[in-house]
């Protein structure tokens, strides 16, 4: 069967943030900020150090706020409108970047914070409405399609981007060249969302009441002091935050691991947009087969993968050896992602969707703690980082583990 139009909408809209996730957060600002602090005088370790408190920041901050603003949203009409609102701010900065002075290092990590906590916020209703969107039998491979087109539509900006750094068609300044690509990510985000935006409404909800956000508080604190009546999906919780901290982590630390063997940064940009290139099929085919086999089995499968992966980069020395793994990687972090967005999505009470993936939120976004101490602290131990990567395999495991216990029926529902 194919896609539905509200089906279609939800993942276009994968399509059209994903651009700031690779342009933004990995590729083009921490570069340029780097050289905005230089200008003010910030020396080149302090500048690095501020970058990662702004992405700190940014993250506790959306964090904090996703259960409560999830518990909100399910009040009926709420869902749509905090999309909008967390869209249209996480836009809004991403264009204004274009006009902050280029020693104006406080100001520029001021609207990136904006902007990532607009991106962040907007992701935690996107999520949601993913139950709204698509039936049980379908959300597997719903996710999957706006994992797998994220990873595709995000490579197109950078792509246009690199080509004009490479060649230099445009007879611009670098400053300038940047500021293309803020308007571009922008644009391309703004642009892609209007079918969500037309297309996609909330369908499951809880009625409204006079005083929602009174009654959210209380129906909050009603969820944490009462969770023993979830413990489905708190055990699924508990092994999402291992795993996916695994995952999380070998991405996040791959390029600091491309440098230590000695990869070029140029080599490196290439070896990312590869990944993201064969993420895009994978991704769709884990989708493919949950429907045969079941998300279940399909998850064991990527984190057996990333096992895998922690393995063989003991084994590493080579460029080539690094090509191999960010290609393994490319092959099951879509689906990994994928599919317990989908699996996490059939276990919740749908009328209290908003209030769930606020947890779901919250345990992904804190997931990259553990694994980038353990992986420097066993470096910092060995001398080796390929021992740091292979550390990580602890927490597939307990992830895996704890997996085995997680009903794959929606319970909540029964």
């Amino acid at each position: 069967m194919a896609y539905t139009k509200e089906e279609k909408s939800w993942i276009f809209q994968d399509w059209a943030n994903s651009a700031y996730s690779i342009m933004i957060t990995t590729a083009i600002l921490p570069i340029y900020f780097k050289g905005v602090a230089a200008n003010a005088g910030i020396a080149a370790t302090t500048s690095t150090a501020y970058w990662g408190y702004a992405n700190s920041i940014g993250t506790l901050l959306i964090s904090l706020l996703a259960p409560i603003l999830g518990t909100i949203a399910d009040y009926q009409f709420f869902k749509k409108r905090f999309f909008g609102v967390f869209t249209a701010i996480g836009i809004a900065f991403t264009f204004l970047l274009i006009f902050i002075p280029t020693d104006a290092w406080l100001l520029l990590l001021g609207f990136y914070v904006l902007s990532l906590i607009g991106f962040s916020g907007a992701n935690i209703f996107y999520d949601a409405f993913l139950i709204d969107v698509t039936t049980n039998d379908r959300m597997d491979k719903v996710s999957s399609a706006g994992y797998a087109f994220g990873y595709l539509g995000s490579c197109i900006p950078f792509i246009i981007f690199i080509i004009f750094q490479a060649t230099g068609i445009l007879p611009i300044s670098d400053v300038a060249l940047v500021n293309i690509g803020f308007i571009m990510t922008a644009l391309w985000w703004l642009f892609f969302s209007i079918p969500m935006w037309k297309n996609v409404q909330q369908i499951h909800y809880i009625p409204a009441v006079k005083n929602p956000v009174k009654t959210s508080f209380k129906r909050l604190f009603h969820t944490i002091s009462h969770i023993s009546e979830h413990k489905n999906i708190v055990i699924f919780l508990i092994a999402y935050f291992f795993y996916i901290d695994g995952v999380d982590t070998i991405f996040r630390m791959a390029t600091s691991y491309g440098i230590d063997l000695g990869i070029s940064q140029t080599t490196l940009i290439l070896i990312l947009l590869m990944t993201q290139l064969v993420a895009f099929p994978f991704t769709l085919l884990y989708g493919y087969l949950a429907k045969q086999f079941s998300a279940k089995p399909l998850i064991f499968t990527a984190i057996f993968v990333y096992i895998i992966i922690c393995v063989y980069a003991v084994f590493m020395k080579t460029a080539l050896d690094f090509w191999i793994l960010a290609m393994l990687v490319g092959t099951s972090q879509g689906g990994i992602q994928a599919l317990s967005r989908s699996f996490f999505g059939k276990i919740i009470p749908k009328n209290r969707s908003n209030e769930f993936y606020g947890f779901y939120n919250i345990f992904g976004k804190f997931s990259a703690i553990i694994g980038p101490a353990l992986m420097g602290i066993i470096t910092q131990l060995t001398g080796k980082t390929q021992y740091g990567v292979a550390s990580l395999i602890v927490l597939f495991l307990v992830g895996g583990i704890m997996f085995l216990f997680v009903k794959e029926k929606n319970l909540e529902n029964l």
